[in-house]
């Protein structure tokens, strides 16, 4: 029962995330975005770390950690803040649940990960899900819908590549280290970002309510505690059930893009997102092991 609580707490947590990410990049920037999700999401974690720091791996492969740091934080969420600089959270979210989609393909290609026939029946009908969402208007995706739909398929990928990257590299270090070290890459990543493009945001206009909640429900639940979630729903729930949030994150988005800023979904994107994850679900589920007469399936 915990595990479905957490489940679903986690799954409105990443929801309301696509929301936070709308309020906040106008006034933050993209990379501002970035820096401030990332800072806010470690702080509340590196106290916890400094505690628990004797229980921390001695030996740790930090080339792929800092991959991970930079493609599953800081690339993606400054991809997925410029997407929604012209497309609806609500959109947003239901082309992140291309994700799983993605990690599939990686593994496959670069991780020699095999896939049955009905995980590519998955891949296919989720493919075609995207195309279904942007009118099968191919073109459009390289030119002026790049910045967009483009950019946040961008980002699934590097979310997809960073997902194979930890099962291969990272499988024996701690969540909490590996989740608090990559939140402080994102943070670089974000810093660097401003940097380089000389854009910067305003302390002063940071102190607004909406941009200070918008802060601190990104930062410290869509990023710290919701990774923590999404571990202990892995560990207590298995990895299938964990996964099973992206079934969960496109409708509470849905919900709180309706809700809290007035978003309306055309009848594409409802029909993209129904196939969409109907090619999720075949990509991600596990058939049953049979097991001898008398025992029990786990």
């Amino acid at each position: 029962m915990r595990v479905y609580a957490a489940l679903l707490s986690l799954s409105f947590i990443w929801g309301i995330s696509f929301v936070f990410i709308k309020l906040l990049v106008e006034p933050a920037g993209v990379w501002g975005t970035v820096f401030l999700r990332c800072a806010a999401g470690a702080l509340p974690l590196l106290p916890i770390l400094f505690l628990k720091r004797k229980s921390l791996p001695r030996s740790v492969p930090w080339v792929p950690l800092i991959i991970v740091g930079m493609i599953n934080t800081g690339l993606p969420w400054g991809l997925i803040a410029l997407s929604e600089t012209v497309i609806s959270s609500s959109s947003a979210s239901i082309l992140n649940a291309a994700t799983p989609l993605w990690t599939g393909l990686i593994g496959m290609i670069f991780f020699s990960v095999s896939l049955s026939g009905r995980q590519w029946l998955g891949l296919f009908l989720g493919m075609t899900g995207i195309l279904i969402f942007i009118d099968f208007n191919t073109g459009a995706l390289f030119q002026e819908n790049f910045t967009g739909v483009g950019t946040m398929l961008l980002a699934t990928l590097c979310y997809g590549t960073s997902a194979q990257i930890v099962r291969k590299y990272l499988g024996n270090i701690g969540v909490l280290f590996t989740t608090t070290i990559s939140l402080l890459i994102g943070s670089a990543v974000g810093l660097a970002g401003m940097i380089a493009s000389e854009t910067y945001f305003v302390l002063d206009e940071m102190a607004n309510g909406t941009i200070l909640v918008s802060i601190i429900g990104l930062g410290c639940f869509g990023s710290g505690i919701a990774h923590l979630l999404f571990f202990y729903i892995t560990k207590k729930g298995g990895p299938e059930t964990a996964v099973s949030v992206t079934f969960l994150i496109p409708v509470t988005a849905l919900l709180w893009g309706a809700l809290l800023l007035q978003e309306k979904i055309s009848g594409n994107a409802i029909i993209g997102l129904i196939v969409i994850l109907a090619g999720v679900y075949l990509a991600v589920r596990k058939k049953k092991e049979t097991v001898p007469i008398g025992g029990r399936q786990m």
